[in-house]
């Protein structure tokens, strides 16, 4: 172990030491609008003047025009926590919110080039927008002399540098009447656009003098479109922006293309400069204005030669830059490689040390092997005589439990008649009459189980026997599976007969009685384990085998859970349950299985796990010579009530009323589900779960006062259940009250350890279970009281998990204090709950509503600083969160029992 130990540690520190030594300071955000070469010589400004800087990473995103793609990149920015926010906006309207985010939450905004239509930000930088308009403007003036048509091609519509350039110009044209602004249309900055908008303008009007474009590529798409109309020399072009490069505006001025440009500068440099200024707090301009000028044939060439020679050393600064970073790389490389090598000599050390190790482990196993295998051999021996005993006691069970089950059924039969007399008295009232439906129903349910038992016993004695005559199977299926088709209705169940050869005879001999009994119990099975919406098919068909005579093949399936390998070669064993979920007696496809054997045929179960289970039954189709006078018979009272135990009615369910304390009942048993339920109604609202995750699902949404659950059940048992009810957030501080048909000392330790509050043996005393369900409730309302007297947030609470969410919620009280438009939906929201599970779990905790809370925290804070600062009363009322001095002291007075001014005037 030390040796592991030793390995881990080496490993460590190598890794460690091979790290980069580079460290991150700040993280910039970058959010581009477009993605133009404008755009790109920006971009590079920004990279390069940020090298200049140590620490400093740079992550740029482009929106290509598109505002939700921008809203989307300024999220990413925020989630991620940028120390500063660089955003060219592309339209200030839909952008505008969305960066007053970022600047609520801290996060220093420069705005670049366009503007938003807010003060919402740390900085702005780029040229003055309505100055160069104006420079236009004057340009055009002087160039057309003062008389003139001209077309004005605007950028994105909703763009700050388009409203208030086209401003710029139309505020000095507008003084000058020889000049007459034909036409306004929308470029959308594109170069194809404006080519667009201009073709259209030519369909109505060609008599233009100049096409002023509010940028360089819009201006070459006017051009371009004009030469297709052979226009371009009746007309002058000029745009903005003066981008040196091929096809760029300097040179389309040197080219012809364009009569004039005007400089607008990218800045870049300029943005990372402020930035670094605002990071490492600096003072620093909130507005930074960059210089225009115009470039024409005058000053084009020069102003090539110049970018010429700054292009060129700006990639000599690349190269450099490039070598650098090769030689840190090939250190890095060589770095790692030797800590590699290190790590692999100090590993084989490792591996040899482990080898020999290992080899000394091998001999000293060997040797405790032998000492195993004598104890197996004697452990095997035992074993035999345990199996033999076990069988012995099996056999003693069983015939204990036939004795037993013969008992039963002289009082099951004396409880029966009279139930059913009862029932015809027709002066009960309609709650006596529900009760005495459940008893009679449930006598007849342990009826056919002590039937069961019996013609189990039977059968191991050889003493069950047959009772043959010729039936219908055809028919008779038929008018069996009549009895399923309003369970199937209830549950949702799509349920066929399928008989595969109508014109086959499906006479033969047989006893309908077990029959029936087989077919109940292979369908009461599917419905059970078949979920809603699910598929059960019945088919019958004939065939004929290798050893002779025809056969009748019924086949049940469905699309239920399913059952894995390792149980399905025992489903047909006596006693066996695939687990403590799957209730039942164990020995009803047993006696399934002996029924279809006597009748010299042959039963088998095919399954797979979460795509259901399919049964297969072969009876032999023989005929006795006198058929029975009564071929078909109708099913009995005891196979009813197979159907009639599955049923599980869905009522309606109602939404807990906040002014009536809310009680879940969870059971697989839909009868004691509703006798439980007609117990509660009258005093709660109850709502109902089937089972432990359905019941699980409905404490989160609904966060009842209270829980009672079943321990055995399907999916989820209520062990589980109760286990992750205390675990939940929603749920932690609901009392749990248990019901189970344990009596062991060690199953009642088992629920408590799993944080039940209370356990009831079933079968269980009205009036018991409703003493202890209101003492649950009034020990919880004692609690309520305790931590909710003076809004005692900071008190202990009942469960660390209850404790953890209160302080929480207390937190994001106090952070939010401030904000007057603070909801219970967003405080839901950061804590992971509903609005209405965080109603239900602050009122079940403190006795107050959320909106209580965060007013009397706002008032004890107020009075605070009342008592501690200079400041006036409406300043401390904005400063809490209250959107008015007069509510605020109306607030304040009926919580301290005073005014705000009258506590000042008392404290002199």
């Amino acid at each position: 172990m030390k040796n592991y130990l030793l390995l881990s540690i080496l490993c460590l520190a190598g890794i460690l030491m091979s790290c980069t030594q580079k460290h991150t300071r700040y993280r910039i955000g970058v959010s581009q609008c477009s993605d133009d070469e404008w755009r790109h010589k920006m971009n590079n400004e920004i990279v390069r003047e940020a090298l200049f800087y140590d620490g400093v990473e740079v992550e740029i995103r482009t929106a290509k025009d598109n505002n939700r793609n921008q809203i989307a990149d300024i999220k990413y920015f925020i989630d991620k926590k940028v120390d500063l926010l660089i955003v060219a906006p592309n339209e200030a309207a839909a952008i505008t919110p969305v960066v007053e985010k970022a600047y609520r939450q801290g996060i220093p905004v420069v705005v670049i080039d366009r503007k938003i239509l807010s003060d919402k930000y740390t900085a702005f930088v780029g040229a003055d927008n309505y100055e160069i308009g104006k420079d236009v403007g004057q340009y055009i003036l002087n160039r057309l002399h003062g008389k003139g048509k001209v077309l004005e091609i605007t950028g994105l519509e909703g763009s700050t540098p388009a409203m208030e350039r086209h401003k710029g110009l139309t505020d000095v044209l507008k003084e000058e009447p020889g000049i007459e602004i034909t036409a306004s249309v929308d470029g959308a900055w594109l170069q194809s656009v404006a080519g667009e908008k201009m073709d259209s303008v030519f369909q109505t009007n060609k008599n233009i003098d100049l096409v002023f474009a509010q940028n360089d590529r819009m201006a070459i798409g006017a051009y371009l479109s004009a030469r297709q109309q052979q226009l371009e020399k009746e007309m002058l072009f000029v745009g903005i922006d003066a981008l040196p490069g091929r096809e760029y505006g300097v040179e389309q001025i040197i080219n012809g293309v364009l009569d004039a440009t005007f400089i607008y500068p990218t800045g870049g440099d300029k943005v990372v400069q402020v930035a670094m200024d605002i990071l490492e707090k600096r003072p620093y301009e909130r507005d930074t204005k960059l210089s225009t000028a115009l470039v024409d044939k005058t000053n084009a060439r020069v102003m090539q030669l110049q970018t010429d020679h700054i292009t060129e050393q700006d990639g000599k600064i690349e190269r450099l830059n490039n070598q650098v970073n090769e030689y840190l790389s090939r250190y890095s490389a060589q770095t790692m490689f030797l800590y590699a090598c290190l790590i692999i000599l100090l590993l084989f050390a490792a591996l040899l040390a482990i080898i020999v190790r290992a080899y000394w482990t091998k001999n000293r196993m060997n040797m405790e092997l032998s000492r195993q295998k004598k104890k197996l051999e004697e452990q095997r021996d035992q074993l035999i005589s345990l199996s033999k005993q076990l069988e012995e006691a099996t056999h003693a069970k069983l015939v204990f439990f036939t004795n037993v089950s013969h008992d039963f059924r002289t009082p099951l039969t004396l409880v029966a008649d009279p139930v059913e007399q009862l029932l015809e008295d027709k002066a009960l009232t309609p709650r006596q009459q529900s009760l005495l439906k459940v008893v009679h129903k449930n006598v007849h349910i342990l009826l056919r189980l002590v039937n069961q038992i019996l013609d189990f016993r039977k059968y191991e004695n050889d003493k069950l026997e047959l009772v043959r005559a010729n039936m219908n199977l055809r028919v008779q299926l038929q008018e069996w599976s009549h009895s399923f088709q309003t369970l199937a209705l209830k549950k949702h169940i799509h349920f066929v007969l399928e008989v595969n050869d109508d014109r086959a005879d499906y006479l033969m001999a047989v006893d309908a009685e077990k029959m029936e009994r087989v077919y109940f119990n292979l369908l009461s099975n599917a419905f059970k384990f078949t979920p809603e919406n699910g598929t059960i098919t019945v088919t019958l068909s004939t065939l004929t085998k290798e050893e002779g005579g025809r056969y009748a093949r019924l086949v049940v399936a469905d699309t239920g859970s399913g059952i894995s390998v390792q149980h399905i070669r025992h489903i047909f064993d006596r006693f066996y349950q695939i687990d403590v979920n799957h209730a039942g007696s164990g020995i009803g496809l047993a006696l399934a299985k002996a029924f279809v054997e006597l009748h010299g045929g042959e039963i088998t179960a095919d399954s797979v796990e979460g795509k259901g289970t399919v049964f297969t039954v072969d009876i032999p189709m023989t005929v006795v010579e006198e058929p029975s006078a009564d071929l078909v018979q109708e099913p009995r009272i005891t196979q009813q009530t197979v159907v009639e135990e599955l049923e599980d009615m869905e009522t309606e369910e109602q939404i807990p009323d906040e002014n009536k304390e809310c009680i879940l009942i969870i059971d697989d048993n839909a009868d004691v589900r509703d006798y439980v339920k007609s117990l509660l109604k009258e005093e709660y609202t109850v709502i109902e779960a089937p089972d432990g995750c359905a019941g699980l699902k409905k404490a989160m949404k609904y966060v009842p006062d209270a829980i009672i659950c079943d321990v055995m059940m399907p999916v989820m048992d209520g062990l589980e259940c109760c286990r992750k009810l205390k675990t939940e957030l929603q749920t932690s501080h609901i009392p749990v009250m248990l019901l189970t048909a344990c009596s062991l000392d060690e199953q009642r330790i088992q629920g408590f350890e799993c944080g039940a509050d209370s356990y009831i043996s079933k079968p269980f005393n009205s009036k018991l279970l409703l003493v202890r369900l209101r003492n649950l409730m009034d020990n919880h309302k004692r609690l309520k009281q305790f931590f909710g007297d003076k809004t005692t947030l900071s008190k202990e609470s009942v469960s660390d998990v209850d404790k953890g969410f209160v302080d929480r919620f207390r937190e994001l009280i106090e952070e939010n204090l401030a904000d007057s438009e603070l909801s219970v939906e967003d405080l839901g929201s950061k804590m992971g709950l509903s609005r209405v599970q965080l109603y239900r779990k602050i009122k079940a905790l403190t006795n107050y509503s959320p909106n209580e809370l965060v007013r009397i925290a706002r008032l004890k804070k107020a009075a605070s600083l009342l008592a501690s600062s200079e400041k006036t009363i409406s300043e401390i009322t904005y400063e809490v969160g209250f959107t008015s001095p007069s509510y605020f002291t109306k607030c304040y007075k009926e919580y301290f029992g005073e005014s705000p001014t009258d506590f000042l005037k008392r404290r002199g």
